[in-house]
């Protein structure tokens, strides 16, 4: 990548719709879900270098984006309804990667649920669904950003226990899928850390300088391969502070996709005041939130 990703997504699928729907009560409406994106990505995308869609919805979007940002797609069904016995992630039955030349969209995002520790015949499945997906983004001259999510058997996210190992799972995984075979032409990861148990933010089980040094190893891990970093729903503070520790370590990442951190407090918005409270909002708090990012990683 010749320069930085500011990307913003928006590609939650039923989780967000039903989050939406609650919001607006009696004002709900079948069509608010499309119009809550349409809202993101028309302000946001005027300064985003990419806005991140779902495959419903993102085809129907495409005429919406402003001049300069890049239209993404995600290629998978509704994330929400993933077996949480093996967690693999589903594809469109409707669209494939030979789709996006002819949409004009070139970039494509995938993601996986992946533990470096499961059953080896589980892993192999889900090593041979990314690499067919890479296969075909290569195939149809389709840039893949690919999204690997880490997660280990029994131990809960936000635990001191899984924050004591996710340095070691987002290393090993970022190393498995920066193999070529898999054709990512970017990695969208997981910040290696998490801030609630580091010093300066929450519980101090680790300091500052062992952060850092994560950093460092997930950028090693990802060898020539650029990546970027997600939120993770992490409030926006916290996102901000780990680009800005990114940043410090002198990790070389390739910038940021930011969904729920910028815009999740429009979802209130929206339901209490509509589409155009929250375009307001948008204007106003979302793109100072977008803008200190990029200001942070520029």
């Amino acid at each position: 990548m010749s320069s930085r990703m500011h990307g913003v997504a928006v590609d939650a699928g039923s989780g967000l719709a039903a989050a939406i729907a609650e919001a607006r009560g009696a004002q709900a409406h079948p069509d608010d879900h499309r119009r809550f994106k349409e809202i993101v990505l028309q302000v946001l995308g005027r300064e985003a270098t990419t806005v991140l869609l779902d495959a419903e919805y993102g085809p129907q979007l495409l005429n919406s984006y402003p001049d300069g940002c890049a239209p993404m797609i995600a290629l998978e069904a509704d994330v929400y309804h993933i077996s949480d016995a093996d967690r693999i992630t589903r594809l469109p039955d409707d669209l494939s990667a030979a789709d996006f030349p002819g949409l004009g969209v070139r970039l494509l995002k995938f993601f996986m649920y992946f533990a470096p520790d499961d059953p080896a015949p589980l892993n192999r499945r889900k090593l041979e669904i990314v690499e067919a997906v890479g296969r075909d983004c290569a195939r149809a001259g389709v840039d893949f950003l690919f999204e690997p999510l880490v997660y280990a058997r029994g131990i809960a996210p936000g635990t001191p226990e899984f924050a004591a190992i996710k340095p070691d799972l987002v290393c090993r995984t970022v190393a498995t899928f920066a193999d070529p075979r898999f054709n990512a032409a970017v990695l969208k990861i997981e910040v290696p850390v998490d801030l609630g148990f580091v010093e300066g933010f929450g519980t101090p089980a680790r300091s500052r300088r062992q952060a850092l040094d994560s950093f460092r190893q997930v950028a090693q891990a990802a060898g020539e391969v650029p990546f970027v970093f997600l939120s993770a729903g992490v409030p926006f503070d916290w996102f901000k502070a780990s680009l800005v520790m990114a940043e410090e370590a002198g990790s070389g990442h390739a910038g940021f996709m930011c969904g729920r951190a910028i815009w999740s407090d429009a979802v209130g918005i929206f339901g209490s005041g509509g589409p155009e409270a929250m375009q307001g909002w948008l204007h106003d708090v979302g793109l100072a939130r977008l803008r200190a990012l990029k200001a942070v990683a520029p």
